[in-house]
């Protein structure tokens, strides 16, 4: 609940004054709407009701839909909904300030369940009166909607719009974006051009953040199309959202394309094609984009500077990562935030410099966060320092005691230590709190549709065609000299219980299945939601070089471009 804040006497006096020298309605107004905006309490609110009540008539339509508006604006529905209810006659214009408010609303405590029983007691009401709802305010309502979840309402209002503009449609498109489902935004999308309307800026970006979630090439590439049509191609913010998600596709060749040909980058653009190369371990392309906006007088903020570390910390440029980071606060002005310590302690952490790391973290100015610690741990985990990780991830489980990975980070790092005991007791532990790990998915484009596979999956139905090749490939790359690494399965079995297991992970089914369906001339690209295993690492580096093709694995933290033999980044992830 507010606190309500002292009460500006003087705002107050500046109010009486215009309600005893002027007449005109639309300078009281003025002023009343000023000290409504500026106020942040309830009680002043109510107080500036009460001087309205002493010396106008509030119930003048224009008034009292301002004072509404008023108490709405600051989060107090129900004293809105108990004055407009007071109101002798409401009209169109009532209505649709109170509509309007309440979809534009502050109250951040608003349910799901209160937002639905505003919108029909709004809606429901204005049509009892036979009252049309005007199609700015009926997609006011349809944003309320959507804003709280409230999505059969949402549509439901939608379909009975006498009339939908480019506003209503977009609304939609969002509306299902936010509350990932973004074929259903992709499907109204193209009922919209259906319908003959245009897509306008708003439309491209709802349906780019659409596609964060349905990571397909041709999909991306078709709306990019779309963008040519509608003569939004030079629109620096779609094209600097289509460059980062052709990144995040694997495709960095296609995001320098599009950063190439916007007319005058602004700076969110040239971070964007920064982080584009960090993601993918281009950590020297991106030091040069960075030395090239601050030559054309550009000046780089805390965003641009967590993208460069990041880039360092991804190439292993131990130096040039310290350089900037000093850099940045020195010569550029700007501090440090926990994002940058912790791409330092992931720098650091890189080259094996533990300690180093762990005295950065100590001597922060700064209270570090699950990130920070979080890049200490994955340090611990390559360099199998186990009492140091141990540290590390008992921190993050103080920190986050619900999240999964953190208790599964330290039980690998118990696992590869051999402390089978240790790592039994933390699986017990998190079942005790009924902590579920999250199952390992890679998925790959082929067909116009998203292929999805899981460990030892066979619901694929070229499953047995599937499996079989994965037998030839691991049949194949033992004869080149592969030794599997056998650390990330968490239980104490047989060693070769343990091959059996990790040759049956998801990214490696989805490989085989690439190989399969996808041209020799094509990459094959593998997405997966958790970060890649040692085992799967290796694999995808021997089958690069046997296969003769080029393999893009992104995983939960970075991009890895596998190409004869070697990944790109550089066997630390």
């Amino acid at each position: 609940m507010r606190t309500p804040k002292k009460i500006n006497s003087s705002a107050f006096s500046g109010i009486s004054l215009q309600f005893h020298t002027v007449s005109r309605r639309e300078s009281l107004l003025t002023s009343l709407l000023v000290a409504l905006n500026s106020s942040h309490s309830v009680s002043c609110c109510r107080a500036i009701h009460a001087r309205v009540l002493k010396s106008l008539n509030y119930r003048d339509g224009f008034i009292g839909d301002q004072l509404v508006s008023g108490y709405i604006s600051l989060g107090f529905a129900d004293d809105a909904e108990k004055l407009f209810d007071e109101f002798p006659h409401r009209d169109l214009i009532s209505w649709n300030s109170l509509i309007s408010g309440f979809s534009k609303r502050r109250d951040l405590a608003c349910t799901s369940a209160k937002a639905q029983h505003e919108g029909r007691y709004l809606h429901g009401n204005a049509v009892k009166l036979g009252m049309k709802l005007e199609s700015k305010v009926a997609n006011s309502l349809v944003n309320m909607y959507g804003k709280f979840g409230c999505l059969d309402s949402a549509f439901r209002l939608f379909w009975e719009m006498p009339e939908r503009n480019l506003v209503s449609w977009n609304s939609m498109v969002a509306i299902c974006t936010q509350n990932g489902i973004p074929e259903e935004a992709l499907q109204y999308f193209n009922m919209m051009r259906h319908n003959g309307l245009l897509p306008d800026e708003a439309t491209i970006v709802a349906l780019l953040q659409a596609c964060e979630n349905l990571p397909m090439g041709k999909l991306l590439e078709a709306i990019h199309g779309v963008t040519f049509t509608c003569g939004l191609s030079e629109n620096v913010t779609i094209a600097t959202s289509l460059l980062l998600l052709y990144s995040k596709l694997g495709r960095l060749h296609a995001s320098h394309k599009v950063f190439t040909e916007i007319i005058m980058p602004d700076k969110v653009a040239w971070s964007a094609m920064i982080a584009a190369y960090a993601m993918h371990g281009h950590g020297e392309t991106a030091i040069e984009l960075f030395e090239r906006t601050v030559r054309q007088g550009m000046k780089p903020d805390h965003v641009t500077f967590t993208h460069l570390l990041s880039a360092c910390s991804h190439s292993g440029l131990i130096e040039e990562g310290k350089h900037y980071f000093h850099s940045m606060s020195d010569v550029y002005g700007v501090q440090p935030r926990l994002d940058h310590y912790s791409c330092m302690v992931d720098l650091l952490g890189r080259r094996g410099l533990l300690n180093d790391a762990y005295e950065l973290i100590k001597n922060m100015p700064l209270e570090p966060n699950a990130g920070v610690w979080g890049a200490l741990l994955g340090a611990c985990r390559v360099y199998r320092n186990t009492d140091l990780g141990k540290e590390a991830a008992e921190k993050m489980i103080e920190l986050d005691p619900l999240d999964s990975r953190n208790y599964i980070m330290l039980s690998n790092i118990y696992s590869a230590a051999g402390l089978w005991d240790d790592a039994s007791k933390l699986r017990a532990s998190m079942k005790a709190k009924g902590l579920i790990r999250s199952p390992g998915i890679s998925f790959i484009e082929h067909g116009k549709k998203i292929h999805r596979f899981v460990v030892d999956d066979y619901s694929h139905p070229d499953a047995d065609k599937i499996h079989e090749k994965l037998e030839d490939l691991i049949r194949k790359i033992h004869e080149a000299g592969f030794l599997p690494e056998t650390e990330s399965v968490l239980h104490n079995v047989d060693e070769e219980v343990k091959m059996d297991m990790i040759n049956k992970h998801s990214e490696k089914i989805a490989l085989a299945y690439g190989l399969l369906v996808k041209s020799s001339d094509e990459p094959l690209v593998v997405m997966k939601n958790l970060r890649i295993c040692r085992d799967c690492h290796s694999t995808a580096k021997f089958v690069s070089r046997i296969e003769k093709r080029t393999i893009i694995i992104r995983d939960s933290k970075r991009f890895h471009q596998f190409l004869d033999g070697s990944c790109s980044c550089g066997d630390y992830w």
